[in-house]
């Protein structure tokens, strides 16, 4: 029996580089990094000062009665649904309504309500909390009202697994094509955690870099939190050549693992499973793949093991792929990150363009890999993966191709 075919038909994205794909691209393609001093909300007493933040937000139209029962992440989140399914040409109807769903990962939660309500009852005496604090709050938020704001009445739910979360929703969207449940999902990811409390806890975490995220570059210091949103329209190949619709790129599979080792300690093995069983789901061999957005979070660790997995995954043809890390330039956005990453990779595949890891300064012999640094290049890339491996282990890597 013949694989259903899962497809792209809308892109939608908003971060630190740009409040809508085009722009978004374009500063990727440039190597411009969006990483600088937080300006936007309070930071008291923190020593860490700088992030990729959107010092704007586009106009979105959406109700006052609405943003109220809003946490930033969700309102990120419907901002990028709203482009993604302008772009695929598709909105709901009474009649396909319930065809439609979203699934929409975050790794953090609605922090800006959070802050709110602890510094309000603990710091400022208020009797109550926000009467929408609860539904502001919960990871499922940005899922629901994605499908509120655009009438999505099919399969709806969030998914929360670090900054995997992004990577985990898409491909657990394209099982509920597969599996009959939908014949469109909204799939991606977002995060607002450029709050006072997510950002001390990073602090104590001493992950945290010092100037900028310099992936895989030898005076790496850390990684860099950011904010945003990203995601696609799916949909069946047929479904869409039935209505006319452009095909961006095909996501042709995904892979899953758990470490099974430390909270927050990354291993070798995890990695090298999960790219291994996306490539099999994809139906890919290793060198057909031309570039890999690497998970890339600029930490000793995690950048020598994940070359190590890329390594052991693609043996010889290791020497022929294109790497690089966006997170040098829209910075960790936690569970939206796999969601602009698959921008990343859908766009260098329709563009045959590979975005660079900016603010590269020293070869690491650890990190020996083509990390495309600071100059995005020109080649074709048929085929790419996007790698997300997060605390807890849990591991999710998807696979795009050309369609």
């Amino acid at each position: 029996m013949a694989r259903t075919r899962i497809v792209i038909t809308g892109l939608g994205g908003l971060c630190a580089l740009g409040t809508n794909v085009p722009d978004l691209w374009e500063s990727m393609r440039a190597g411009r990094s969006g990483i600088g001093e937080i300006t936007n909300v309070p930071l008291h007493e923190l020593k860490v000062r700088i992030g990729a933040e959107i010092k704007e937000l586009p106009e979105h139209g959406i109700d006052k009665k609405r943003l109220v029962t809003m946490d930033r992440f969700s309102l990120l989140a419907v901002i990028a649904a709203g482009e993604a399914l302008r772009q695929a040409g598709i909105e709901a109807t009474a009649t396909n309504a319930a065809r439609m769903g979203a699934a929409i990962g975050t790794g953090i939660f609605g922090g800006e309500t959070v802050e709110d309500n602890y510094r309000g009852l603990l710091l400022e005496g208020r009797a109550r909390a926000s009467v929408f604090a609860v539904p502001r709050i919960m990871p499922g938020a940005p899922a629901g009202q994605v499908s509120m704001c655009h009438g999505l009445r099919g399969p709806v739910f969030g998914v929360t697994s670090a900054c995997a979360s992004s990577n985990h929703a898409l491909a657990l969207a394209a099982d509920q094509i597969r599996l009959g449940r939908a014949d469109v999902m909204v799939a991606g990811g977002t995060d607002a955690p450029l709050v006072y409390g997510v950002l001390k806890g990073w602090e104590a975490l001493r992950a945290l870099a010092r100037e900028t995220c310099r992936p895989f570059s030898a005076d790496r210091d850390g990684l860099v939190i950011g904010e945003g949103a990203g995601v696609a329209v799916l949909e069946t190949y047929e479904h869409a050549m039935t209505r006319g619709a452009t095909i961006l790129a095909e996501l042709a599979g995904s892979g899953m693992s758990g470490d099974a080792t430390d909270i927050v300690a990354p291993t070798v093995e995890g990695p090298v499973a999960a790219m291994q069983s996306c490539l099999a789901d994809a139906g890919l061999y290793p060198e057909e793949v031309d570039y890999i957005n690497a998970h890339g979070t600029g930490t000793k660790a995690n950048d020598e093991i994940e070359t190590s997995a890329i390594r052991q995954v693609f043996g010889a043809h290791a020497e022929r792929l294109s790497v690089s890390s966006t997170k040098s330039m829209h910075a960790h956005c936690m569970g939206a990150a796999g969601g602009l990453e698959m921008i990343a990779c859908v766009m260098a595949i329709r563009d045959g363009v590979v975005p660079p890891t900016a603010n590269y300064r020293e070869k690491d012999a650890a990190c020996d890999l083509d990390v495309t640094p600071n100059v995005a290049k020109k080649r074709e890339v048929r085929a790419a993966i996007s790698n997300g491996f997060a605390f807890g282990g849990t591991n999710a890597v998807v696979a795009f191709k050309q369609a």
